[in-house]
């Protein structure tokens, strides 16, 4: 078989899909005054500066790199494609539709990080989960989406530690909060702050009647040490106590768990994780800077008025998702429309088409595969 003559490649900076999401030509301008700046010989002269510019740096060449080798493989099915074509050799179909799915799989995934351009969309997470009114039965609900979210975390390979649990009397958790350490992942799982219903036969019922529990979700961006958040010490009410465990059981004999009050917000955290309350106060100083600079953060956004209608009350209500287990199975996202009947893969962290789907915009007309219609 003959080798093709390959056309000369296109640059990024030529092709109208720099235009599009990518946005190419602007990432590249943004890239060269950084580049003069890292080669400056006083570069590191601030540090905290400069971690921030190489931060950004190093995002937007990830950026452009994604686009760079999509391009690449474009052009690779384009050649392949072309030789089946000149040699009418159909053996090579199955490696084009092969390349073709790839390219697809690839593109998308590019699409969606796309969407996770917020100053924070790339930090790690930390999720707070709370039972709401209903006792037991929506505690047992609120470890159940802990256990959830565990589940995603681990399967896309991030390390989660649970820095805070409040077990419930009989079964299930009060409250739980969860650091979730990985790439993007405040910005896939805000996605998931609302309010979550779900509809099943209660296992705590003798009669088996069907019961309705509630449960909210917060998700917070960790805060980057060099962000500069101002927490006065005046400020804070600390209170140590003795962490426990489900049924009275004690996780350790000293009083090392460590709950924090700032009083201008009312914002309480807590963390009885480690058994060190040096360790304890210090990861809860980190939930507390966080859910500050949200505050902070929503408070801005607040301010614009173009940014009302997108704006969702976490409020009973006003739920998010439901997940049915009785009478039929099916989970739905009732801000996409998006549905999933394997209601057991849902559950053990099989969320990813429901994060994609309200980053993207797909909207309340979509089909269940979580298409556009």
């Amino acid at each position: 078989m003959k080798k093709l003559k390959r056309k000369p490649r296109t640059s990024p900076r030529e092709s109208t899909a720099s235009g599009s999401f990518f946005d190419v030509d602007g990432k590249l301008k943004e890239l060269a005054p950084l580049d003069v700046e890292v080669a400056e010989p006083n570069f590191w002269d601030d540090n905290t500066a400069a971690q921030k510019i190489l931060k950004r740096r190093s995002t937007l060449q990830r950026s452009v790199q994604i686009w760079e080798d999509l391009h690449k493989e474009k052009e690779d099915l384009e050649t392949l494609v072309a030789m089946s074509e000149e040699e009418n050799d159909d053996s090579l179909l199955d490696e084009c539709a092969a390349m073709v799915a790839s390219l697809e799989k690839q593109l998308g995934e590019a699409e969606l990080k796309a969407m996770l351009s917020g100053d924070q969309d790339s930090n790690n997470a930390l999720v707070s989960i709370n039972s709401g009114a209903g006792g037991t039965e929506s505690q047992d609900w609120a470890q159940m989406l802990f256990r959830m979210y565990l589940r995603w975390g681990e399967v896309r390979g991030y390390k989660v530690d649970v820095l805070d649990m409040q077990y419930g009397e009989e079964a299930g958790i009060k409250s739980a909060t969860v650091h979730i350490i990985g790439e993007y992942a405040y910005g896939y799982l805000r996605s998931e702050i609302g309010v979550h219903r779900l509809v099943r036969i209660s296992p705590f019922d003798a009669n088996k009647r069907r019961h309705t529990s509630f449960a909210s979700v917060f998700v917070y961006p960790e805060v980057e040490d060099d962000i500069d958040i101002e927490i006065k010490e005046d400020d804070l009410k600390i209170d140590v106590y003795r962490a426990s465990g489900p049924g009275g059981q004690g996780v350790n004999t000293t009083d090392s768990a460590v709950r924090i009050t700032h009083k201008p917000s009312g914002i309480v955290v807590q963390c009885q994780n480690e058994r060190s309350q040096h360790k304890n106060k210090a990861s809860a100083m980190k939930v507390l800077k966080a859910r500050l600079f949200e505050a902070e953060r929503e408070k801005q956004e607040e301010e614009k008025k173009e940014m009302e209608k997108k704006k969702k009350k976490i409020e009973w209500g006003s739920q998010i998702r439901s997940y049915v287990l009785h009478p039929y199975r099916m989970v739905k996202d009732l801000r996409t429309g998006v549905e999933s009947g394997n209601v057991d893969a849902v559950l053990d962290g099989d969320l990813d088409r429901f994060i994609e789907a309200f980053l993207l915009g797909v909207t309340k007309d979509s089909d269940s595969s979580g298409q556009k219609s």
